[in-house]
């Protein structure tokens, strides 16, 4: 399995309602320098043909929609947090980040995930 498809597997794990970042997803590959290659990999996504990975759930650090030149954009993704009832400030800022954060896996819940899904 290729590094997106690990993104994707991990994403699809992020409850309704809640969100992470981008780094904690790198970490959780074991990959803790890769924040920036996890956007890439969501931003690589096709609404229609990967609509099964809540991509709109995977923010910054801080706690901001960060997207940019993607082709839904930063609106769309509040819009379906707002959607989920996480509550988002006018400069795109999850107003309780704390709150909703999904803290994720460590990082052998990731490698059977991963391992189960690969096969």
């Amino acid at each position: 399995m290729n590094f997106y498809e690990q993104v994707y597997t991990v994403v699809r794990r992020i409850p309704r309602g809640r969100v992470t970042s981008y780094g904690r997803i790198a970490k959780m590959l074991g990959r803790p320098r890769a924040a920036r290659a996890v956007g890439y990999a969501l931003n690589a996504l096709r609404d229609e043909a990967d609509h099964d990975v809540p991509w709109q759930r995977v923010v910054n650090a801080a706690g901001r929609i960060s997207i940019v030149n993607r082709e839904f954009g930063s609106n769309l993704q509040a819009e379906k947090l707002r959607d989920e009832g996480i509550v988002i400030d006018e400069q795109l800022r999850l107003v309780d980040f704390t709150a909703v954060l999904w803290v994720g896996l460590d990082w052998h819940e990731t490698e059977d995930l991963i391992d189960s899904n690969g096969k």
